[in-house]
């Protein structure tokens, strides 16, 4: 069924169901309501759906909002780490009328994602989001530069331009679990992950760094370092670290099941504070304190900010959410408090 079926059926030019179709109001007013009337019968009889190619030749739009991840993001190892900003944008799309595409292109070394290649199809979506945890800084550039609609998941630096993200604020956040630590009296403390890379790695150790300068010892622990979590446990506790922070909640897990095969009771001998969601499965009943990021609400606000662009609506480029803190029950009295009461 065609434009031109509809038109012979409801005896109307093409041009007249072309216009009932796009629902133009200045176009509308110059054709007769009884007309109006006979085509959207007729559309509602035969089953015509317009295709959408040819009408965003007319109206710019397809309703359609793209997705670019880096990383596979089902089924995969990062599967629990993406699925909630899946979701979210799953619901902004619903909300905001949309459909959604998932675009996949390889054509780097090895098979890596790109967005910018030989057959790129990345506007057959009206706007995008971008979603992973390492992004391609030059082809954020090209984004940029191109003017198309796009928003990142994650805060970005800029790149050759301000980046439209939305993100949640890491460094407050670490602040915030630094200074429940010193009311414990902890002022031994540790950091377990990247202070460079990823911008939200860096966030994160910028909050640790700046909220921990006036404490005794503030030791830093590599992401990548080779040493096993019990070795590591043995040589913080050595150097009378009683609190460490980890970058990712999977590790922290790691640590302290290799603090309770050391007879080391949480928090009573050590405490341990993550700061985030995990980015790989694990198994685990503790509940670890630390803050919870909102990622099914960063998944649906990147889809309400595209559309948003996309409409014209007053919006803002950059959003950055708090966290919400969770208590826990990983993080308590430094030992030495403990022993002089």
């Amino acid at each position: 069924m065609t434009q031109r079926d509809v038109a012979r059926i409801a005896g109307v030019s093409q041009a007249t169901v072309s216009v009932v179709l796009n629902g133009q109001a200045n176009a509308l007013e110059r054709i007769p309501l009884e007309t109006q009337d006979r085509v959207a019968r007729v559309i509602r009889e035969t089953g015509y759906v317009a295709d959408p190619i040819a009408r965003r030749m007319v109206n710019k739009k397809n309703k359609i909002v793209g997705v670019f991840s880096y990383e596979p993001v089902f089924p995969s190892a990062q599967a629990d780490f993406f699925l909630p900003f899946l979701l979210g944008i799953e619901q902004g799309a619903q909300s905001q009328s949309y459909d959604v595409l998932l675009f996949t292109s390889a054509g780097g070394e090895g098979g890596r994602r790109r967005i910018f290649t030989d057959d790129n199809r990345l506007r057959l979506a009206d706007g995008c989001i971008i979603l992973g945890r390492e992004f391609d800084r030059e082809e954020l550039a090209q984004l940029v530069a191109g003017g198309y609609h796009f928003v990142a998941i994650g805060r970005r630096d800029d790149a050759g331009g301000p980046v439209p993200y939305v993100g949640v604020d890491y460094a407050m956040a670490t602040t915030a679990l630094v200074r429940q630590a010193f009311e414990f009296g902890h002022h031994a403390f540790a950091y377990v992950g990247r202070r460079t890379g990823i911008e939200a790695s860096f966030d994160r150790w910028e909050g640790f760094d700046k909220a921990t300068r006036s404490a005794t010892a503030a030791i830093v622990v590599g992401g990548d370092d080779p040493r096993s979590a019990g070795s590591l446990i043995s040589d913080l506790r050595d150097a009378g670290v009683t609190v460490i922070f980890y970058e990712d909640l999977a590790d922290a897990v790691h640590g302290a099941e290799a603090a309770r095969s050391f007879g080391l009771r949480i928090p009573d001998d050590l405490s341990f504070v993550a700061l985030g969601n995990p980015t790989r499965p694990v198994p685990t009943q503790m509940n670890f304190t630390g803050f919870h990021i909102p990622r099914e609400e960063m998944g649906r606000l990147a889809v309400e900010m595209v559309a948003d662009a996309l409409e014209g609506r007053p919006h803002q480029r950059q959003r950055l959410l708090a966290c919400e803190l969770v208590r826990g029950v990983t993080l308590g009295p430094a030992p030495k408090m403990k022993r002089s009461s």
